[in-house]
């Protein structure tokens, strides 16, 4: 545990990404398994406690240091794990102890720890932990590190400490498991790579550059619909089936109807939806598919109220042959046979846009106001299936954001750089009956010096305190874009925004004038 203390500790002091892929290689070149293969699942994001939520972790601590002087202490540090580690008051007689905890055994009773055992579990290592120690167990329980080390990043630092190409790491990490045996053995020379013949493992995506006041000639370019859902891969090989999002995440789990569905050995690149009765599909919006995203297990209930489906972009191998050096047209040709072979029920074909003219798909673009659309994806009829963004091969064209005016209603202290700042805003719009009710909350789109003129405006038009929230007076409008609104009865405006952002502080407009509820429900579609 200390070693992986070391680690984490110079990773946040460290601002060189050379230097943190340094720090990261020579940690899993020297450290033995499975202690570095725990701590590479846990820079990338691949371990889950249950039992340990960062509330357990504060209502620890409050009842070790005054509350007050912990929140106060909590907003200054900016971070919870730190400041944690700094203010913890070890009972009278604890002692760090002289033994190294190794990493795995720390990983491994965390993994078995039920609720009930959580709090006395986490107290005794806390109180044997030197500080340093114990923000590492925090960050770890957690998941919640914040080092600027990103998925990738670590990925990157496995391949370069054991001289791999990163896209090979890429493809297999995927299919096997922490703490990932053979991968280390395989990068150590030990066995050969593991292939798609042997397990169902992720492919990096093809990803497309925003397409920013251009044009392009539709003789040389295809337009489909971007489709406001989840961009899932599905791979299946000797009778197992792999959803895997963008990120190379396995959200099998969360969409069984989907994976039980797949069937058919192949690889298959497309946007995860849920079935409704809305315009352009039966696709309905990314409010209900939201519902199931991030579940471990999903209920029978909601299988039947939200079934899932995807719709298919693109296919990268049918059955054994690997077609990504195709070009499109023929891959497409390639993809409607396959996609013929799949339920129908859970599997329809990405839809060609058909447009006389560039001008005339700027008209069909802005004419469309799905909930489920987000604009257009343009791919060069000749383009390969090649990782990452490619420079003239796919375009992403969303349509032109939506805007309101509303009012400022919350304000609440950011995280990381912005800790110091009132950075996250809940805004709201009038009833008919004049009453102002959430519609949303936004942080970004801001400059820094906006940024500090918000926060000055919170500070001194403060009303009241809801433990770090605070209420100001209704007096600053900031019109909000957003891609689309959908009806929620989660919230009581009954509407919520998909994507909303900051887009103008409106210091001329007064509150009074701010839109109306009804006018956001008018862009429900």
């Amino acid at each position: 545990m200390k070693a992986f203390a070391e680690l984490l500790e110079r990773l946040v002091y460290t601002r060189s990404r050379n230097a943190k892929l340094k720090l990261i290689a020579d940690y899993l070149v020297e450290t033995p398994d499975p202690d570095r293969g725990w701590a590479l699942a846990a820079l990338t994001g691949e371990l889950d406690f249950r039992s340990v939520k960062p509330g357990l972790i504060k209502a620890l601590v409050e009842e070790r240091v005054d509350p007050v002087l912990f929140r106060m202490s909590r907003n200054f540090v900016g971070d919870m794990a730190e400041t944690v580690s700094l203010i913890w008051e070890p009972l009278p007689g604890a002692e760090p102890e002289m033994r190294d905890v190794r990493l795995a055994e720390v990983v491994e009773r965390l993994q078995a720890l039920s609720r009930t055992d959580a709090p006395a579990v986490m107290t005794a290592y806390l109180d044997q932990m030197t500080p340093t120690e114990r923000f590492a167990l925090i960050k770890l329980a957690t998941g919640a590190l914040r080092i600027g080390v990103s998925a990738r990043l670590a990925k990157t630092a496995f391949a370069q400490a054991f001289d791999l190409d990163t896209d090979d790491v890429e493809e297999v990490w995927h299919g096997i498991d922490a703490p990932y045996p053979t991968l280390f053995a395989w990068g150590e020379g030990r066995i050969s790579q593991p292939t798609h013949e042997d397990i169902p493992v992720f492919r990096p995506f093809m990803l497309a550059h925003p397409l920013e006041d251009g044009r392009v000639d539709l003789a040389d370019y295809v337009a489909e619909w971007k489709w406001d859902g989840i961009r899932v891969q599905l791979n299946h090989v000797r009778g197992e089936t792999k959803l895997f999002s963008r990120t190379g995440d396995d959200v099998t789990g969360s969409f069984p109807d989907v994976a039980e569905a797949f069937t058919e050995h192949g690889v298959i690149d497309g946007e995860l939806l849920v079935q409704g009765d809305v315009q352009g599909g039966k696709a309905a919006s990314f409010n209900a598919l939201q519902q199931r995203l991030g579940r471990k297990t999903v209920s029978k209930k909601m299988l039947k109220e939200a079934p899932a489906f995807v719709r298919v972009y693109d296919i990268l191998f049918d059955g054994a042959e690997d077609l990504r050096a195709l070009p499109w047209h023929e891959r497409r040709q390639r993809l409607e046979a396959f996609v013929d072979r799949l339920p129908a029920d859970r599997f329809d074909l990405s839809e060609v846009v058909d447009a006389d003219h560039f001008d005339h798909l700027a008209e069909i673009r802005e004419g469309t106001r799905s909930a489920a659309i987000e604009g257009l994806m343009l791919k060069r009829r000749n383009s390969p299936y090649v990782a990452g963004r490619k420079t003239g091969l796919w375009y992403k064209w969303k349509r032109d954001p939506l805007l309101a005016d509303c009012v400022m209603m919350y304000a609440q202290r950011g995280s990381g750089r912005r800790s110091s700042y009132y950075s996250d805003y809940t805004f709201g719009c009038w009833t008919e009956d004049g009453e102002l009710l959430p519609v949303g909350k936004a942080y970004s789109g801001i400059t820094d010096e906006e940024l500090r003129m918000l926060d000055k405006f919170v500070r001194q038009n403060s009303v009241a305190r809801f433990g770090p929230v605070r209420e100001v007076e209704k007096t600053m409008v900031l019109e909000i874009a957003f891609d689309s609104i959908h009806a929620s009865k989660r919230h009581k405006s009954g509407v919520a925004m998909r994507f909303p952002r900051i887009h103008r502080i409106r210091t001329d407009k007064p509150a009074a004038e701010a839109d109306r509820i009804e006018a956001l429900e008018r862009l429900i579609s």
